[in-house]
This record gives structure tokens, C-alpha cells and sequence, in this order.
């Protein structure tokens, strides 16, 4: 008679499970509470000590860790020697293990979890037997996951749990305690920090450092201020992804993950002072960041305005004596080195997407003037100002620039006119020097006669789309000089 071992944290569709492998000949051993489940729907059952010999110890710490269990899941049955051990030792062949493991991840993820709760919730004997008959998956069924039980039954009664099969039930094995171990090590590196709530008061959170390199927002060097919320350190991010991008003193305004100001200039007074006036009204309680070290006279400036995180290479002793009469505000130092081999990892149901971060550089060399109209330099300057800007503002995307600052940003819209309206509505100007960015191809021509009517004569947009010809035609009839990069921006 077969025999398999069910023993289960997650008790979802067990016991159908279990009557349909003992309807189909199989001997059932388990342990604790999957026993206890068995046993309450009449399905016929064997306690693992049955097989054991040997009662559980330790508080259930020690049971399936024997000879008996992983013998007859370990042993190949091509090797004759292996057969001839286990029945001189009294040992017989288990064929099936259905485990799945203590629920740690869910353990501490709870805020008020314990050193102690953690460790209660290691699972020891599971990934042992998983592992064991994953690794002799020629011979062994291993099932972790409960969406594979009716797969596997309908195998079974059809005879065709063939070794293929059995060998992606084993990766699905080592996928799971690879996931599991890592939460283990990740929970006791002390790298996770409990947050006072998520996106909203009504989600809990935590912050997980991966790294603590100087560059990144993990390995910043908090000055001052009370503790990042999970908002601050999302927009924090953003804002220092952007403000690295220039070599010029730059300084870098962002209110709910979208740039609101940026400005660049000789020095990074005047920088700021163009970001501010970009939008003073959005900038308050935003965070700002600066590619210089902040002095007394810029601390001052900040000092004026509510903020709730000022991010800088250094501060001075009389920056940050200025900055500091306000308790709240955080102040993190943070080296402005790029790494192009961090990724982005965004979390989906079931998963996440793993990505290269979109630090692409376009050159003049390397973009088209597709229009009659020749852009000016100084046009040039603030579409090569915008093409920086325009990559981390939420798409559809459209912006306008001059060569000094943002003039407008329109971010987030279901259609690309609606961005390049709100970006017109919100213009501190517009003037020949201002020009119009944007991160996708303009579909139509639409987008370029709006301009047009609101006076705007330069715009950089990728190209590419099948209507390009449309929208040069409109550009040429209004004078307006038009880039294309080859090169798009979305944000989502």
C-alpha cells in the first residue's frame, strides 16, 4: 500500500484531498492539528508516531526528524542496496509528502510580533521533508501548494503522475522554502523597520532595508526630525532619483510622488528659488531635495516654509542649526552617486516586477528636429532641462520648461491632452523661451494645436507614433519647432 504524509498549516482543501488519495489506496500518517482535522471528517488516518515508533517530543519540535520518515522518502529505488537497507531497518517507502509550512511570513507581519513568536513559527521538520522528497522527486510526489491537489488527483486516477510532473511540483517546492528562508533571514537581519502605518492610517507598515550604501534612501544619514512615514520615504525616493540627475546645483520639490518644482542655476540658492517659484503653492508641505550642501543663507529660505523632508549631500553646523528649531522636520544626508544596477521591484497580487531603473541619458547629439522651425538655444536648454524632469512625473506626462525651472507640470491623466491642459492652467508663464515636454508620442495632433493656441513655439516629445507626420504638420503650420528623442518616459 502507498503511503503519504500530510501534515499542513494551511488546512484549505485537505480533507477532500485526503479522501480522495484514501479512496485511491493510500495510507495517511499525520501530525497535530492536520491530524486532528482528519480525524473530525472520518477520514482514516495513522499518527506519524505509528510510523515513528517514537512519540512527539519538545512541544511538537521533534516528530517527523527520524530515521523512518526520511529513509523511506530519501531512499532510490534503483539502487537495490537502498531497498535491501530499509528492510533490514524495518523502514517502508513513502511516496507522497503534503506539507506546507508554519505561517512566518504571516507571523511577523502582525506590528505587536515577538523575537519569540518568530522563532515558535521556524518550521524545522517541514522544509526538511520537503526538501528531501523534492530531491528524490524521481520517486516522491511532493505537494506544497493546495492548487495543485486536483491536479494531482486527476493524475493519479488517470496513472499519469509522470516524472515530468513530479519535477515541477519539486521546483514549486524549493521556490517555497526559498521564499520562506528568505523571510526568515530578511525578519532577523534587523533590517525591518515597523512604521506608524502605510499609505493611509488604516494599513500597517514596515520599512525593509536591503541595502545601507550612502546613495541610497535605506543608507541615509538622519540628522534631525521624527520618523519617515511611508508617504515621506516614497516621495523622499523620488525626489532623489531626480535631483541626481543634474550636474548643475539643482533643486528638486515633490508632493505625492510628482515633481512640483524643480530649478537649476550657477548656485543652489538661486536653484531653489527658481523650484519655488515654479509652484509655491504645491511645494508646501512637500520634500525637497539638493545636489549641494546646504549653508546658512538657503537653510533660512527653507526655514520660512512648511517641509516635510530636506534631502542634501551635507548640511552645515549653521544650516542645520537653522533648520533644526523645527522638531519635525527630517533632515537626511545622502550621497548623490548613481547606480544603474539597482532595480525597481513593484509588488502585484500573487508576485512583483522586477526592472532596470529608467536612467537612460538622451544627448542633443541624439535627438531629430523633425519641423521646419529650428528650435533656439535657449529653447534647447529647457527642453534638455524638461527631458530630465518629464521622466519621473506619473504619465501621461506633459511639462513645460524654460531653460531655469518647471513651468508647469500636468501629470497622471488618461489622455495626454488632459496633462497638457493642466500643465497650461498651471503655467507661471509662457513666453518663446518655454517649451513643452512630453513622455509619450502625441497619438494625434491634437496635443500640438493646443499649444499652439496657448503660445507655446517649441516641443520635445519621443516620436514613434503612426500619426507623427499629423502632428509635424500641425508644428510646421503654427511655426512651432518640434524634437523628437526616440526615447519614451512612462511612469506608472
Amino acid at each position: 500500500m502507498k503511503k503519504a504524509i500530510l501534515s499542513v498549516s494551511n488546512k484549505s482543501g485537505i480533507v477532500a484531498f485526503a479522501q480522495s488519495l484514501n479512496k485511491l489506496g493510500y495510507e495517511l500518517y499525520s501530525t497535530g492539528g492536520t491530524m486532528r482535522t482528519l480525524v473530525d471528517a472520518d477520514v482514516p488516518v495513522k499518527s506519524i508516531s505509528d510510523l515513528t515508533q517514537f512519540e512527539e517530543i519538545m512541544d511538537g519540535r521533534v516528530k517527523t526528524l527520524h530515521p523512518s520518515v526520511h529513509g523511506g522518502i530519501l531512499a532510490d529505488r534503483d539502487k537495490p542496496e537502498h531497498l535491501e537497507q530499509l528492510k533490514e531497518q524495518h523502514i517502508d517507502l513513502i511516496d507522497m509528502v503534503v506539507v506546507n509550512l508554519y505561517p512566518f511570513q504571516e507571523t511577523v507581519a502582525n506590528p505587536d510580533v515577538t523575537e519569540m513568536d518568530a522563532i515558535e513559527n521556524i518550521d524545522i521538520g517541514g522544509p526538511t521533508m520537503l526538501r528531501a522528497a523534492a530531491k528524490n522527486f524521481k520517486h516522491v510526489t511532493t505537494v506544497v501548494h493546495p492548487s495543485d491537489y486536483n491536479d494531482v488527483i486527476e493524475r493519479l486516477e488517470n496513472d499519469n503522475l509522470d516524472e515530468d510532473f513530479r519535477k515541477s511540483l519539486m521546483i514549486k517546492v524549493f521556490d517555497h522554502t526559498n521564499q520562506y528562508d528568505a523571510a526568515i533571514v530578511e525578519f532577523f537581519k534587523d533590517n525591518k523597520e515597523q512604521l506608524r502605518y502605510g499609505e493611509n492610517p488604516q494599513q500597517s507598515a514596515h520599512f525593509v532595508r536591503t541595502s545601507d550604501a550612502l546613495h541610497t534612501l535605506a543608507g541615509a544619514k538622519q540628522l534631525h526630525g521624527k520618523q519617515l512615514s511611508f508617504n515621506n520615504i516614497k516621495d523622499a525616493d523620488a525626489t532623489l532619483s531626480l535631483v541626481k540627475q543634474f550636474d548643475k546645483p539643482a533643486a528638486v520639490a515633490v508632493k505625492h510622488m510628482n515633481p512640483c518644482g524643480v530649478g537649476v542655476a550657477d548656485t543652489i540658492e538661486q536653484a531653489y528659488k527658481y523650484a519655488y517659484e515654479a509652484d509655491s503653492q504645491s511645494i508646501f508641505g512637500g520634500i525637497v531635495a539638493f545636489n549641494r550642501t546646504v549653508d546658512t543663507e538657503l537653510a533660512q529660505s527653507l526655514h520660512e516654509i512648511f517641509l516635510e523632508v530636506v534631502i542634501a549631500p551635507k548640511f552645515t553646523r549653521e544650516a542645520f542649526d537653522v533648520l533644526s528649531q523645527k522638531k519635525n522636520i527630517r533632515l537626511l544626508e545622502i550621497d548623490m552617486t548613481i547606480d544603474n544596477s539597482e532595480k525597481e521591484v513593484v509588488s502585484v497580487s500573487g508576485g512583483y516586477l522586477v526592472q532596470d531603473k529608467d536612467n537612460v541619458v538622451t544627448n542633443r547629439e541624439e535627438m531629430e528636429v523633425v519641423t521646419e522651425a529650428e528650435p533656439t538655444e535657449a529653447q534647447w536648454d529647457a527642453m534638455l532641462l524638461g527631458w530630465k524632469v518629464v521622466a519621473s512625473v506619473k504619465s501621461n506626462a506633459v511639462i513645460l520648461t524654460n531653460p531655469k525651472q518647471t513651468v508647469g507640470i500636468g501629470a497622471g491623466q488618461m489622455n495626454r491632452v488632459g496633462s497638457a491642459k493642466i500643465a497650461i492652467e498651471r503655467a507661471i508663464e509662457i513666453n518663446d523661451e518655454v517649451v513643452m515636454v512630453s513622455d509619450g508620442f502625441f497619438p494625434m495632433d491634437d496635443t500640438v494645436e493646443l499649444a499652439a493656441q496657448s503660445g507655446i513655439k517649441a516641443i520635445i516629445q519621443p516620436g514613434g507614433s503612426i500619426k507623427d507626420k499629423d502632428s509635424i504638420e500641425m508644428a510646421n503650420k503654427h511655426g512651432i519647432a518640434m524634437v523628437t528623442t526616440g526615447v519614451r518616459h512612462f511612469k506608472h
